[in-house]
C-alpha cells in the first residue's frame, strides 16, 4: 500500500530498526534498555513500540509524542499482558477454562479489550495456548489446561474477543497467540528449560492451538522462550517461516517474548548480539522486545554480510500494516477517546461475578455439607486467604489496582446478612509462623459450619514459578490437620476452599475435608462468587481443565495417553503401573459436581457406518434426579481402537451444556463429521483409515462413567 511504500523509502534504518523495537514503559525486569530518557527515545523514532504503559493520559502522551513530534509522525503500538481482564479481572485462564464454554470465553476477551482499549492500549500478549500436562510448571495457570482440542477452541474464542473481527475498531486490541511452540512441555517442569519432544507430540498436542489462532486471524505471534530439540524458537526459521508463515498461512506479526533475542547468546547458539539479531531476524521475528538486540546489531550484521536490508525491510512492513489495521495512522487517539459509562462499568463487574461462580469446581461434596444451610447462624471462616483480595486478582492483574476486589469474608457478610462469621488467617500462606493455630482451632466450637480457605499464593503461581513440590505450603497443612481433628471429634462440617493456579498434590486434603472448592483466583468479584456457591445461589458447573494427580511421581499425568502392551493388571506383576499409587489421577480431566446429580442414558450415534465428508449425529439423555436445579457437562471423546499408529486411549472432540431442574430429563445433541476422526499417519499426514471407531459420552475422562458406542469407517483415503 502506498502509505507504507512511502514511510519505507523514506526510513533510515535506525527508524526502521526503531519500529522494530519494544521497549518498557515503566515495569522492566531487566532495567531499560533505552539509553537515556524514553520520551526522547520515542521522539527521535528509536523506539516504535511499548509495552507496560496504560493509563489514559501516559498513554495518550507517548502517542502524542510519536505523532506530532516525530519526523515521520508513526504512531506506536502500546502492548500489555491482558490476559484474563484489564482493571476488572475475570478469573484466571486456567479457572475460565474450567467453564468450557467458548461464548463466555468470547465475551470477558471482548469486555478485557474494551476496558484496555479505553485506556488506549492497541495490543495484548494473550491468549495463551500452551497445552499443559505438569502442574509443577507455573505458567499453567496462564493456558486452557491439558488437551489440545479444548486449547484449540479456547484459541478461537479468545482472539475473536479480542480483535472482534476487525482490528480498526476503537474497543478492539489486537491478540499475540503465545507462546509458540511446545513451551509446556519443557524439562521437569522447570520454566525456561529447554523441551525435546517427539514430532507427533508437536504435531498432535502443541500445534493445533496455534493453527487454530492463525485460522481466527491472530494479528501477532510470539516464539517461545524455550529451545525445541537444541533449537531456540526466537531463532528457529523451521518453525516460524517454515510452519508458522508457510504451512499455516500467518501473515502477520512476529514479537519476541522479553529479551529472547539477546538471550540467544546464553542458549548457545549466538556468539554476540550481532549473530543473535541476525538470527532472529532470519528466523522470521519482527519485533525484538526488550533485548535492544535489533538496534544494537543488525547494524554490524549488515556489514558483516549476515543479514540483508529487504529483510530488514519486510519486518518494518509488517509492523507498519499491522498499525494501519488498528487505524493508528488515521485516528491514533480513537482508542482513548472517551471514558466509559458508570453502567458499562457495573455491567463488567456483573460478568466477572457470573463467570467467577461458574469457574469455580465444586470437587467434593459429602454429606451434601453444600450449600450452606439457610438457617446457619454462626460460620468460622479459617485460613491465609480469608480476608486477601489482593491474592484474589491472580499473577497477571494488568492495570488494576490491588484493591477494589471482593475478598471472602466481604463477600460472605453481604450474602449471609443473618449470620455471624467469625475468622482467623490462622498461619500466613508460605511463612512457618504457626502461633495463631490455636485461635483458628478454637472457633471450631463456636461455629456450626467450617470454611477452611487455603492454597497457594498468587507470586507462587504464573512465570518463574515452577514448584517441585505443588502442595499446601508453609503451615497451612498443620492448621488443616488441627482443623479437622477436632471438626471430626465435635461432627461438624468442614468446607475446603482451594485457591490456586494449578492442580494441587493434596490427597490427604481430599481424604478428610467434606466438601472441596477449587476456586483458583477468581478475579474481582472473587468474594461475591464464592458466596454464590456455598450458600447456593448459583450451583457450581465447573469442571477441571486439568487433572489432578495422586503424587508428583504421576506427572505428567493427562487423559489422552497411549495404550501400552501391557496395560494396568493388579494380578499381574508385570504391567504398567505404580506400586504405591493408583494410576489414575485424583480427579479426572472433566471432574466437577453440582447441587444436581446427572443420570446419562441412552446413547445413540447415526449413522453407524460412515464415509469420509459423511456426519455423525450423537444424541444422550441426561436426568437430573438431584434436588435442585443443576448445569452439566456432557463431554464427546472417540477412540480409534486399531490403526497404523496407536491412537490415545481418549481424544476429546466436543462438549455440551445442559440445565435441568429436579426431575427433569432431556437430549443433549452432539455432531461430529468423520474428517474429525481422521489422524496423522506414519508419515504424519493426515489419514482416514476404515475401522471401528468408539464413540464415547459423559461427564468426565473417567471411562467407567462413559457411555459407548461404536461407528465404522468405511473408506480409506489420504486427506
Amino acid at each position: 500500500m502506498k502509505r507504507i511504500d512511502d514511510l519505507l523509502h523514506a526510513m533510515t534504518l535506525a527508524e526502521k530498526l526503531g519500529q522494530m523495537t519494544m521497549s518498557a514503559a515503566s515495569y522492566a525486569v531487566t532495567g531499560p534498555v533505552v539509553a537515556g530518557d524514553l520520551r526522547n527515545a520515542v521522539r527521535t523514532g528509536a523506539v516504535g513500540c511499548l509495552l507496560n504503559l496504560f493509563g489514559a493520559a501516559r498513554v495518550r502522551e507517548m502517542q502524542r509524542l510519536a505523532v506530532e513530534e516525530t519526523r515521520l509522525k508513526i504512531p506506536l503500538l502500546i502492548g500489555l499482558d491482558v490476559l484474563h481482564g484489564y482493571k476488572t479481572l475475570f478469573p484466571v485462564p486456567l479457572g475460565e477454562a474450567a467453564l468450557f464454554d467458548p461464548d463466555a470465553w468470547e465475551k470477558t476477551a471482548r469486555e478485557a479489550a474494551k476496558e484496555a482499549a479505553a485506556d488506549g492500549v492497541n495490543l495484548t500478549f494473550a491468549p495463551m495456548l500452551d497445552v499443559s500436562r505438569d502442574p509443577r510448571w507455573g505458567r499453567s495457570v496462564e493456558g486452557p489446561g491439558e488437551d489440545p482440542w479444548v486449547a484449540a477452541s479456547f484459541a478461537r474464542a479468545k482472539v475473536k474477543g479480542f480483535q472482534d473481527g476487525d482490528l480498526v475498531g476503537a474497543e478492539t486490541i489486537a491478540a499475540v497467540a503465545k507462546h509458540y511452540c511446545a513451551y509446556a512441555a519443557v524439562t521437569a517442569g522447570r520454566e525456561y528449560a529447554s523441551a525435546d519432544i517427539s514430532e507427533r507430540s508437536l504435531r498432535e498436542v502443541h500445534l493445533p492451538p496455534f493453527a487454530a489462532a492463525v485460522q481466527a486471524g491472530v494479528a501477532l505471534v510470539m516464539p517461545a522462550f524455550i529451545d525445541l530439540a537444541g533449537v531456540p524458537m526466537t531463532a528457529n526459521g523451521d518453525m516460524l517461516n517454515g510452519w508458522l508463515r508457510g504451512r499455516l498461512g500467518f501473515d502477520g506479526v512476529i514479537v519476541s517474548d522479553y529479551n529472547a533475542v539477546a538471550e540467544l547468546i546464553h542458549h548457545g547458539i549466538a556468539a554476540d548480539v550481532v549473530e543473535a539479531a541476525a538470527l532472529a531476524l532470519k528466523a522470521g521475528v519482527d519485533i525484538d522486545m526488550m533485548g535492544d538486540a535489533y538496534r544494537r546489531g543488525l547494524p554490524l550484521a549488515i556489514e558483516h554480510g549476515l543479514v540483508d536490508i529487504s529483510e530488514i525491510d519486510r519486518a518494518v512492513r509488517r509492523v507498519l500494516l499491522l498499525k494501519d489495521k488498528l487505524g493508528l495512522f488515521d485516528d491514533p487517539y480513537r482508542r482513548d477517546a472517551k471514558p466509559e459509562r458508570a453502567d458499562t462499568l457495573a455491567g463488567r463487574r456483573h460478568l466477572a461475578r457470573e463467570i467467577g461462580a461458574r469457574s469455580i469446581v465444586l470437587l467434593k461434596n459429602d454429606r451434601g455439607v453444600l450449600p450452606l444451610s439457610k438457617s446457619i447462624r454462626r460460620i468460622a471462616l479459617i485460613g491465609p486467604f480469608i480476608d486477601s483480595s489482593r491474592e484474589m486478582r491472580g499473577p497477571w492483574a494488568a492495570a488494576a489496582e490491588p484493591e477494589g476486589h471482593i475478598g471472602i469474608l466481604a463477600g460472605l457478610r453481604e450474602a449471609l446478612p443473618g449470620a455471624e462469621i467469625i475468622y482467623s488467617p490462622g498461619v500466613g500462606i508460605d511463612d512457618d509462623n504457626f502461633t495463631g493455630i490455636p485461635a483458628a482451632v478454637e472457633l471450631v466450637h463456636q461455629a456450626e459450619a467450617i470454611l477452611l480457605c487455603l492454597g497457594e499464593a498468587v507470586a507462587t503461581s504464573g512465570e518463574a514459578a515452577s514448584r517441585a513440590h505443588p502442595g499446601l505450603p508453609g503451615r497451612q497443612r498443620e492448621l488443616a490437620e488441627a482443623i479437622f481433628d477436632l471438626a471430626q471429634a465435635l461432627n461438624k462440617p468442614v468446607t475446603v476452599i482451594l485457591f490456586s493456579g494449578r492442580p494441587l498434590i493434596v490427597p490427604w486434603l481430599v481424604e478428610r475435608a467434606d466438601a472441596i472448592l477449587a476456586a483458583w483466583f477468581p478475579g474481582s468479584e472473587a468474594g461475591h462468587a464464592i458466596a454464590d456457591i456455598v450458600t447456593g445461589a448459583v450451583s457450581p458447573s465447573g469442571r477441571t481443565p486439568m487433572s489432578w494427580p495422586r503424587a508428583v511421581g504421576q506427572i505428567p499425568i493427562f487423559f489422552a495417553e497411549r495404550p501400552t502392551g501391557r496395560p494396568a493388571d493388579p494380578n499381574d506383576h508385570f504391567t504398567s503401573k505404580y506400586l504405591d499409587v493408583p494410576n489414575s489421577p485424583l480427579f479426572a480431566f472433566g471432574h466437577g459436581l453440582s447441587y444436581g446429580h446427572f443420570v446419562f442414558s441412552n446413547l445413540n450415534v447415526s449413522p453407524v457406518a460412515v464415509s469420509k465428508g459423511d456426519a455423525i449425529s450423537i444424541e444422550v439423555d441426561v436426568m437430573n434426579d438431584g434436588a435442585m436445579t443443576a448445569e452439566e457437562t456432557v463431554f464427546l471423546f472417540v477412540h480409534d481402537k486399531v490403526a497404523c499408529v496407536s491412537r490415545p486411549l481418549l481424544e476429546i472432540k466436543g462438549f455440551g451444556k445442559i440445565i435441568l431442574r429436579p426431575g427433569e430429563r432431556s437430549s443433549v445433541r452432539l455432531s461430529l463429521s468423520a474428517t474429525d476422526l481422521c489422524f496423522l499417519g506414519r508419515d504424519l499426514e493426515l489419514v482416514f483409515e476404515p475401522g471401528d471407531v468408539e464413540i464415547l459420552v459423559g461427564p468426565c475422562a473417567d471411562r467407567e462413567r462413559l457411555l459407548v458406542a461404536n461407528v465404522l469407517l468405511l473408506a480409506d483415503s489420504n486427506v
